[in-house]
């Protein structure tokens, strides 16, 4: 608890779905100086606003969440704009801290960076075996040059970064705008919404035979606070929950969950994206004591239920 309590801490991203509750337990650990900065007042993937934002906050530790993301859909819509705006961003983020002497940069990648048909549960060192899932392979490899910076860095200048891959995240607060949404709140979305206007059936992307792996979001946000505290090595660190399911039955489960009693209509002329996707965890267990606690079954009932609740209260 008293690393956080004297610290200056950057928080990118921080009004975001993961960094309301990376904010949330950084107050809970004592820290008091907590500097997020609004897109509106700081464009990070201009040179200029990674200078201001570090100028005004004069961080010690930075935790770099902010990115531009989404599903598969946003994925094949906007490929070079998700290459270059989450490339720019983490680049000038990190090169600016270290010109600014931070004492620590934590760097957030993405599963989406693995190869495409990398064995699973996927090992860190599986992360150079192959290209990502095509779909998703520039948003994939952007961040993955997160790690390459992090480990010249590191040789080169000494600089304290290190570099953790999550898995997809869900939870209270996610991102349920259809055009940009993962497929946890787009399938609790298309359920909810069917119900209320008594829709006979609801159309899936893809075959459903695909697997995932989902941690909920306050699991994440415990696992980069104890790689924050605890880890200072550039070797890349897995974040997960450590089991995949179909999604098929993830769709199953979800539509059980809700209530939705129609009919799944599969469009399998959609892609399904990377065949297969779950991670070995062992190495955040062995390094910082990280094993996510939240039963799944449990983190969509809360998810489902927060998504009912804001549905009521917009009136939708």
């Amino acid at each position: 608890m008293s690393f956080w309590i004297d610290k200056r801490v950057l928080i990118t991203g921080g009004a975001g779905f993961l960094g309301s509750f990376v904010i949330e337990r950084l107050k809970n650990r004592g820290c008091k100086n907590i500097f997020i900065p609004r897109s509106k007042d700081y464009d990070l993937v201009s040179i200029e606003g990674v200078k201001g934002v570090y100028e005004d906050a004069k961080p010690q530790i930075v935790i770099h969440l902010a990115a531009k993301v989404g599903g598969i859909g946003a994925n094949r819509k906007n490929p070079g704009k998700f290459f270059y705006d989450n490339l720019m961003m983490g680049v000038q983020m990190m090169e600016i801290g270290r010109q600014h002497g931070i004492d620590k940069f934590i760097a957030i990648g993405t599963i989406c960076a693995y190869p495409k048909f990398a064995s699973v549960p996927f090992k860190e060192e599986d992360l150079w075996n192959g290209y990502p899932e095509e779909t998703n392979a520039p948003y994939g490899l952007a961040k993955k040059m997160l790690l390459v910076q992090s480990q010249a860095y590191r040789q080169q200048y000494g600089f304290n970064s290190i570099c953790l891959f999550p898995v997809n995240l869900y939870g209270p607060n996610d991102n349920f705008d259809p055009e940009s949404s993962h497929v946890i709140p787009a399938l609790i979305k298309k359920c909810v919404d069917a119900i209320k206007s008594r829709k006979k059936e609801i159309i899936v992307w893809g075959t459903g035979r695909p697997t995932r792996e989902f941690l909920y979001v306050e699991d994440a946000a415990q696992g980069i606070l104890l790689a924050a505290e605890k880890y200072n090595k550039s070797d890349p660190v897995n974040i997960g929950a450590g089991f995949e399911i179909s999604i098929k039955d993830l769709v199953d489960l979800i539509v059980n969950l809700s209530g939705f009693k129609g009919e799944i209509v599969w469009d399998a002329s959609k892609p399904d994206g990377q065949p297969r996707r779950m991670l070995d965890t062992s190495r955040a267990k062995k390094e910082f004591g990280f094993t996510a606690n939240t039963d799944f079954e449990e983190g969509l009932k809360r998810t489902i239920e927060w998504y009912k609740k804001e549905s009521d209260k917009s009136g939708l």
